[in-house]
């Protein structure tokens, strides 16, 4: 395992992501406690020291389930982040009660790492009113040893993050960001790195196979990857990019089974970063695949818990793009059918209650609009 220095610890350069843990059934709310388990076996006797929850994270059910399993080792083996859900308008009065609750439903008196969740044009201002008090309690947690490092997590703009910066950076210790080879220039992931070099911030980097999306792409893709590095995989490839970024000291993965786990571990015993031409090779595949009809969903779920209609707004994303990519074909039409009516893009009601919390800022209203059209 590679490790990096961050002040004075050394931290495994991959970090286990509690996001998408395995699941029971399907139902993201219900994780398979057993399989964590072992998962977490394997990533502590392989090296992994950094483990990422969060407030909301299936469905509530992730803190609690990794602070059991990470309850049966040595504290001072492992470090833990979590974050202030900031995601939801409705918490920004509640960051006492939801932090204290935190350390309880992790069975820890500290966190390692915690961080303001999700800074983004949606709530930037909430962040900012000193009336909530979370900049002040989460500092003062800070000085209580309650949290050893202090950082932010962000899906707002370059222009977002630094009026964040602007506020609060010089008390902010790292950040984190979503950092893969499609998103350096989609969502100008570049600049936002050239913006935490100047405050001398460390990245850490979230979706860096965005979602899984980049862990397997089309064959003509595949065999200019090949005709490079012929023994590294294709989600290695999205490592190797992060590796060749200088500021770069965690590289978050959420994974959701063992394969998975040991497959990015293998990656991690090395640390090979590209060079200028492959990385113009993969820049040149970022552009290609930008252009085509589809849209970066990464599953993160926030919009389906503001839904009126309670769609799964992230499946039917992924069935317009299949079904706009491909202008037409059967596939999701037939998978529609395996849902009631209620639960179809003709239900959309184009609130835009989802988009006010989506990180990627989607059109969501826009693509179920013209989802039903395309159907119809």
């Amino acid at each position: 395992m590679i490790y990096k220095e961050f002040q004075d610890l050394k931290l495994s350069a991959l970090g286990l992501g509690a996001m998408r843990l395995p699941v029971i059934d399907g139902d993201t709310s219900r994780i398979d406690e057993g399989k964590t388990r072992e998962m977490v076996s394997y990533a502590m006797n392989h090296g992994i020291n950094y483990y990422d929850t969060a407030w909301g994270y299936h469905n509530g059910n992730s803190e609690p389930v990794l602070g059991k399993i990470l309850g049966e080792y040595p504290r001072e083996t492992f470090y833990l982040a979590s974050k202030f859900p900031g995601y939801d308008l409705a918490n920004m009065d509640k960051v006492e009660e939801i932090f204290e609750k935190q350390l309880e439903r992790c069975g820890v008196e500290y966190f390692d790492f915690y961080l303001f969740h999700n800074v983004c044009e949606m709530n930037i201002d909430a962040y900012l009113d000193e009336k909530y008090g979370i900049y002040e309690y989460l500092i003062k947690q800070k000085q209580n040893g309650r949290i050893r490092h202090l950082g932010f997590s962000a899906h707002g703009s370059y222009d977002t993050m630094k009026r964040f910066l602007d506020a609060y950076g010089a008390d902010l210790e790292f950040c984190q960001i979503q950092l893969n080879w499609l998103d350096w220039s989609f969502q100008d992931a570049k600049a936002k790195v050239g913006l935490l070099n100047e405050y001398k911030l460390p990245v850490w980097v979230m979706e860096p196979l965005r979602g899984g999306k980049l862990a397997a792409l089309a064959d003509e893709y595949t065999t200019k990857l090949r005709s490079l590095r012929p023994d590294e995989s294709t989600p290695a490839w999205a490592f190797r990019f992060l590796q060749s970024i200088g500021n770069v000291t965690m590289i978050l993965s959420g994974m959701s089974n063992e394969e998975q786990l040991r497959e990015n571990i293998r990656t991690f015993e090395t640390e090979a970063p590209l060079n200028q031409e492959e990385t113009g090779v993969l820049l040149s595949v970022a552009d290609t695949i930008l252009g085509e009809k589809t849209l970066a969903c990464t599953a993160c779920r926030y919009c389906t818990s503001h839904c009126p209609k309670e769609l799964d707004i992230p499946m039917l994303l992924e069935l317009y793009n299949e079904h706009s990519f491909t202008e037409g074909g059967f596939l999701a039409p037939m998978a529609l059918m395996a849902l009631p009516k209620e639960k179809h893009p003709t239900s959309c009601i184009g609130c835009k209650s989802c988009e006010a919390v989506c990180p990627q800022q989607l059109k969501i209203s826009q693509a179920m609009a013209d989802f039903a059209g395309r159907l119809e």
